[in-house]
């Protein structure tokens, strides 16, 4: 998802007043051609089609958690789903989007400092008194409000990795407040580095076309910190052994899956970032086949390999594995045949089977599995992009790793110092006694399955 130079100056006009111009606008941009015209009407299209696409992924999130906790929770997992994409787009708005692009870019030495400027005055203020950025254009202009758009759910999809694993135990208020923090700052930072035109990119070649790294694995990073932190549920292991809690609603989970499968067309088509050519078009197909043909290569791995390893299938394991699948290509859907894509695909679900319990083992309690399915699967994904060359054909495993090993530590220390500043200041963990009744009346007051009164 790496942007131009237009596109990085785009950025820098999220100001309320730039939207409202790119929402006004009528008629051809000026100084454009009729070719012209139409690329950018159809690569606008993409985004936006892209991004609602990508949105409905907050549902499948959401169906996702509601089916995997005890129904005792499940309003508490819908409240703070609806409330960290609401957070999302707000703090994107505020800070996140304006730091991807101009300030990741100028904080490194690049000179796009018009863009930054633009970014943190606005465009408006720096016109009356005679400052234009570089490259700063009509045309630009109207492209900022479609990629603020898709750009931004990515955004809301890292913190809802975080989400899953931390349900059942976890106060409502302070997990909010580390999503302003995460939202706002960690993730565009790291994310600057590469889709902002920073040195991972420049430096590294570093390679992740829709964000195995950059979106899941950061979610990952800061929900396995946040459950080492935050400690397992009450009763989940007990005397050297794992006891199961079993999710409320299986057919809500596979719902949730399916969405999410859906979504991920939005997510890694629509990074391709252009439709203006029959080129782009033809890419954008293929890598809606090779991003199904990773989630089946994916479903259908931990289907058998559960069979084999416990003499029967289990669903909530190919459901993840699916989701692993879709993961492990995401760094790269593009390049790879169909063949290969399944076996990337394929690789994410042997992931999940065998890192599930190898979490147990850890203690490291993951009530949704989303550490095997975001963050392990996303390092694999990352790798696997060597397999075809990547970025211009020029990604090493070395310039992969490093992006692997940099931005999961800057995630890990800031997330960590977050989570326990947040403990320090406001708690994390609800009280033993609300935790065993139930988040949804200890937190919530109300509950969502209302005729039954345990879980």
């Amino acid at each position: 998802m790496k942007l131009n130079k237009t596109l990085l100056a785009v950025a820098a006009l999220v100001a309320l007043p730039t939207l409202g111009w790119a929402q006004d606008a009528e008629g051809p941009v000026a100084g454009v051609n009729a070719a012209s015209d139409t690329s950018f009407i159809l690569t606008s299209l993409l985004f936006l089609m892209g991004g609602f696409m990508v949105f409905w992924m907050a549902a499948g999130f959401s169906m996702l958690e509601a089916g995997l906790v005890r129904s005792k929770n499940v309003t508490m997992q819908l409240t703070k789903n609806i409330a960290l994409f609401s957070i999302a787009a707000i703090m994107y708005y505020l800070v996140g989007y304006n730091l991807m692009y101009p300030l990741g870019s100028w904080a490194i030495g690049s000179d796009e400092t018009g863009g930054y400027l633009s970014a943190l005055f606005g465009v408006a203020v720096l016109e009356a008194v005679g400052v234009t950025a570089d490259g700063l254009d009509d045309y630009s202009y109207a492209a900022t409000s479609t990629d603020y758009f898709f750009q931004l759910m990515f955004c809301a999809t890292t913190a809802s990795i975080v989400s899953g694993t931390l349900a059942e135990r976890i106060k409502l208020w302070p997990f909010l407040v580390f999503v302003v923090v995460l939202t706002g700052f960690i993730y565009p930072l790291q994310a600057s580095w590469d889709w902002g035109g920073g040195f991972l990119e420049s430096q590294f070649v570093f390679s992740d076309f829709a964000g195995s790294t950059i979106v899941h694995s950061v979610g990952g990073w800061a929900a396995l910190v946040g459950a080492i932190i935050l400690g397992p549920r009450i009763g989940k292991y007990k005397d050297g052994r794992t006891v199961p809690m079993p999710g409320s609603n299986l057919a809500l989970a596979t719902l949730g899956t399916f969405i999410l499968w859906m979504g991920w067309f939005g997510f890694n088509g629509g990074s391709q970032l252009a439709m203006g050519t029959v080129g782009d078009i033809a890419d954008i197909g293929r890598v809606f086949a090779n991003t199904n043909a990773a989630a089946a290569g994916g479903a259908l791995t931990a289907l058998i390999l559960t069979q084999v390893l416990y003499k029967k299938p289990d669903l909530t394991m190919i459901l993840n594995g699916a989701l692993a699948g879709l993961v492990s290509i995401t760094a790269e859907p593009l390049a790879p045949t169909l063949g290969l894509a399944t076996i990337i695909g394929a690789v994410g679900g042997v992931i999940v089977v065998f890192s599930v319990p190898m979490l147990d083992k850890m203690k490291i309690d993951d009530v949704v599995g989303a550490i095997p399915v975001h963050l392990f699967a996303g390092i694999w994904g990352t790798l696997a992009v060597v397999l075809t060359g990547g970025y211009h054909g020029e990604s090493t495993l070395m310039g992969q790793i490093t992006g692997i090993v940099v931005i999961g530590l800057f995630v890990v220390v800031t997330s960590a110092i977050v989570w326990l500043i947040i403990k320090a200041t406001m708690g994390l963990r609800v009280s033993e006694e609300a935790e065993v009744n139930g988040l949804d009346m200890a937190e919530l007051g109300m509950e969502a399955y209302p005729e039954f009164s345990k879980g």
